[in-house]
């Protein structure tokens, strides 16, 4: 297996300073060893959906946890949910929305397309920490996701 099909967390960030800060408050607590960070919205779907320089990754092994901005270049954020919750391979993912967009029609639109969480990014380094460490305790340690689908349509029948 390869370091890109061992990816714990992906997360989705056009900020170097945001995707930096979040890599370090999160390696820094030990949350996760493999963290890949995808700068624009095709860059992510071609990680998930193994195109593009992604094309020999297995696409069976998905990340533990999305971490997706919406204010992204060449497809946003939530063009970018639609499609992991749209597609059987990835929609059992859990896609947590950072971003610092606290509008209630985006709010409300991420929830319908199948957004886990939404979490407005705080400004405050300290209360940032935090809230990183919280994220990641919950999807990464506490949170039992379900197998992934391709193994769950195998032990399940009606």
């Amino acid at each position: 297996m390869s370091d890109l099909d061992a990816v714990e967390i992906l997360l989705v960030e056009d900020n170097a300073n945001d995707a930096e800060l979040t890599l370090r408050v999160l390696k820094k607590n030990n949350l996760a060893n493999n963290i890949l960070i995808a700068r624009d919205g095709v860059e992510s779907l071609d990680y998930l959906f193994c195109r593009g320089k992604f094309k020999n990754r297995e696409i069976t092994h998905t990340p533990k946890l999305i971490l997706l901005d919406l204010k992204l270049p060449k497809v946003n954020g939530l063009e970018v949910l639609k499609l992991i919750k749209g597609d059987k391979r990835t929609s059992h993912i859990p896609v947590v929305i950072l971003t610092s967009s606290a509008e209630e029609p985006d709010i409300q639109v991420a929830y319908s397309l199948g957004a886990n969480s939404y979490v407005v990014k705080p400004v405050e380094f300290d209360i940032f920490q935090n809230v990183m460490v919280n994220l990641g305790m919950y999807w990464l340690l506490i949170n039992k996701p379900p197998k992934h689908a391709a193994e769950s349509d195998k032990n399940f029948s009606i």
